[in-house]
């Protein structure tokens, strides 16, 4: 069994550019772990802090169900616009890396445009992947023999600086992948309505087809093949090498 860990910022972001590379990895018998830098509690127009960070949980965890992803966890300390790489945050994040030991790691990139927390977010997961194996750091947790494998996966902000060198077909997933971003009603029919200008054609939350077909015309761009880059840390491989991580690249 292979292991795999998804890194964001907020959640739903693993779901969005990553989440069916998770399903399939998931359909496939490996263990996935999505992991956000922190609690989401800033992305809504009406929901103040703390009962919308208690509700972006309580999606990311219906979310991880309709993936087959192992286990969902939030910095649900770390505030939303808040996200800083810092010294503290590194080994936190170094923690998590050597705790649940995976083979491949999917994080955001670190440079270029978009919210401060997706490029902080890229950031700590590099600098953290370059340290799992340092002996005398110490986080709370016993260093990895070796760097895992890691790609970066690109979000709405980072496509010009993003190359495709991997390509996932998640089209035999895309249902489990739609229904994990409607999981997240409060991103996809509240909030990113809301920014778009598009709430008086929300549909019933209750009408699950409706909501689907909604998601369908307004994130089509979410729905197709997911990419990856190569990234310029962890364990060196090429495309090649990879495939036996994930055989279902094209």
């Amino acid at each position: 069994m292979l292991r795999t860990l998804v890194i964001a910022a907020h959640p739903d972001e693993p779901e969005i550019y990553a989440g069916g590379t998770s399903a399939l990895l998931a359909q496939a018998g490996h263990a996935v772990k999505f992991l956000t830098l922190t609690n989401g509690d800033g992305g809504h127009h009406r929901l103040e802090r703390v009962p919308l960070a208690r509700r972006r949980a309580e999606e990311a965890w219906r979310a991880a169900d309709a993936l087959g992803v192992t286990t969902y966890e939030i910095f649900d300390d770390v505030h939303d616009g808040e996200l800083e790489p810092t010294v503290e945050l590194r080994l936190r994040v170094m923690r998590e890396i050597r705790a649940w030991r995976p083979d491949l790691v999917i994080a955001l990139h670190g440079d270029g445009a978009g919210h401060p927390d997706n490029r902080a977010a890229g950031r700590l997961a590099e600098q953290a992947v370059e340290l799992v194996t340092v002996r005398n750091l110490e986080c709370g947790m016993p260093s990895l023999p070796h760097q895992p494998v890691c790609l970066l996966m690109t979000d709405y902000a980072s496509r010009p600086v993003h190359r495709d060198d991997v390509v996932v077909d998640v089209g035999p997933v895309r249902q489990a992948k739609l229904d994990a971003c409607l999981a997240h009603a409060s991103q996809f029919l509240e909030y990113a309505p809301y920014q778009r200008g598009l709430l008086e054609h929300v549909p019933d939350a209750g009408d699950v087809g409706a909501c689907r077909t909604f998601v369908e015309k307004y994130w089509a761009e979410f729905l197709g093949p997911e990419t990856f880059q190569l990234a310029p840390y962890g364990r060196r491989v090429s495309v090649e090498e990879l495939r036996p991580l994930m055989p279902f690249i094209a």
